[in-house]
């Protein structure tokens, strides 16, 4: 099979993987948020940002690193499996140690036993990080779309049963740790890698030499994009940020997870060609404007419809997440932008550049945090959306300098997608206060409306992006016909 046909395979089974799971783990998340509290949500918001941190320590890099190699051995595999097991041991100790001082930081008395518990996921993660690697690498992402869909609904309804018999915050606790452990108990099952009992120094050397400037930048990253969970949880209270992370998982479906389905396919097949500036243009070129496309339509058209789908979603107790929403929705349309310039840095081997802009972007975050404390969420998030444009305009700079491709380039690849979006939001948010029907009415009336007035839209210019998404959906389904 050809890298073209390896990569449309990939591209068909990580968007089943990706929307199979995130749309059970949504109807999952709807039914416990009806059943728990915006506090108990809170509670494992404050936790998630401790064990982030430790995933970003375990993983060191190596998975990139992996991916990007090759050449991989067996004693590349093995060794940074070994140390990838290592490092979760070891962060679980302290985070198991760390979690009376933070429970007491916090004022928050479960987090000591949530801590302890929920932090045997590190060590779960660290086993089964070689068999995801190798089957991405592999650009293999069937077995894991039927993987995840197991774990996903496993994991699922056994949260719900527990929230409704009454165990709160621990379904949440239970979900996490089950899928994770299905997950990685079938990677193991059907995957034949197998270590062995050997460890290179000399690979260890060659693949933290890449792997340890992206162990930085994971760490301040992780570290600013879960900073403002610490923020909320410290200043403010477990209830107010229950409503802000339900509003973020909402925002992040569309951009993050979008960002994440196309970018695990495409950075191995990009890869492959890093070599040819040319190839890795007009391939970054092509996937940046079909993303964004999907990005800015679906990311305008939520902020649109925030407050009905989140009425008849999630009832009537989340109404204060709606409008943490709308403004995530702009902040969260920036994401893909920003994830696939910085692949570039890491295809074209400059992890030493990707660790100095996190650096310069991080510490201009200090004054959002500033503000966020002194002025409250709403203005906080607004300020992380100019931040985020200046954040994208150093990711471009440098990889567009390396693929003379650009920021102006790809600004005026992308504005025509940015208006279409933007004429179909204002269009659905005005049919939110014309029509006086139930929430549930109104949001299905809309979702239909919005995506005939971008389809249209697209299709009467002739949008290259939606062509060419037009073209790809054909060929699929033309292979599946013959």
């Amino acid at each position: 099979m050809s890298l073209k046909d390896k990569t449309i395979a990939g591209l068909k089974w990580s968007f089943v993987d990706s929307i199979a799971n995130q749309g059970m783990q949504f109807i999952i998340g709807i039914l416990l948020a009806r059943l728990l509290s915006p506090r108990e949500f809170g509670l494992i918001g404050i936790i998630t940002v401790f064990i982030a941190l430790s995933q970003s320590f375990a993983n060191s890099g190596f998975s990139q690193a992996l991916i990007r190699k090759n050449d991989c051995t067996q004693e590349d595999y093995c060794t940074v499996f070994y140390f990838n097991m290592l490092v979760g041991i070891l962060f679980y100790i302290v985070l198991f140690l760390s979690a009376g001082p933070i429970a007491n930081f916090f004022k928050e008395p479960q987090l000591f036993l949530l801590i302890r518990i929920l932090g045997i996921n590190l060590i779960i993660i660290c086993v089964g990080l070689i068999q995801r690697t190798i089957l991405i690498k592999r650009i293999n992402f069937r077995l894991q779309a039927k993987i995840s869909i197991i774990s996903t609904v496993t994991s699922g309804l056994l949260a719900i049963w527990m929230a409704y018999d009454g165990w709160g915050v621990w379904s949440l606790v239970c979900k996490v740790l089950s899928q994770n452990l299905i997950t990685t108990s079938f990677l193991w099952l059907w995957n034949r890698w197998r270590p062995i009992l050997t460890f290179s120094i000399s690979s260890f050397r060659k693949l933290f030499n890449f792997g340890s400037k992206l162990l930085a930048s994971g760490l301040i990253d992780t570290a600013y994009r879960n900073i403002y969970y610490l923020v909320i949880g410290k200043f403010f209270s477990a209830t107010e940020l229950g409503y802000y992370t339900r509003a973020d998982e909402f925002s992040n479906m569309p951009s993050a997870n979008l960002c994440t389905i196309i970018g695990r396919v495409t950075y191995p097949s990009l890869a492959a060609v890093q070599e040819d500036n040319q190839k890795l243009k007009i391939g970054f070129r092509k996937v940046l404007k079909c993303t964004m496309f999907i990005t800015f339509v679906l990311m305008i058209g939520m902020a649109a419809v925030a407050k009905p789908m989140i009425l008849t979603l999630i009832g009537e107790k989340w109404v204060p997440s709606v409008i943490y929403l709308q403004l995530l929705c702009f902040v969260g349309m920036l994401y893909p932008l920003h994830g696939f310039n910085l692949d570039i840095l890491l295809i074209k081997g400059r992890s030493d550049l990707f660790l100095r802009l996190e650096i310069i972007k991080k510490l201009l975050a200090v004054p959002v945090i500033v503000v966020g404390v002194l002025f409250g969420i709403k203005i906080m998030i607004i300020a992380m959306f100019i931040l985020s444009c200046i954040a994208y305009f150093l990711n471009s700079y440098w990889s567009g300098r390396m693929i003379n491709y650009p920021m102006r380039e790809q600004v005026m690849d992308i504005l025509p997608s940015f208006f279409i979006a933007l004429i179909m939001g204002i269009g659905v948010f005005a049919l939110g206060y014309l029509l006086p029907i139930s929430s549930m009415g109104i949001l299905g009336i809309q979702i239909i409306v919005g995506a005939l007035i971008a389809i249209s839209i697209a299709k009467l210019i002739r949008l290259d992006a939606f062509m060419e998404i037009k073209e790809l959906l054909s060929q699929t389904l033309m292979k599946r016909q013959t």
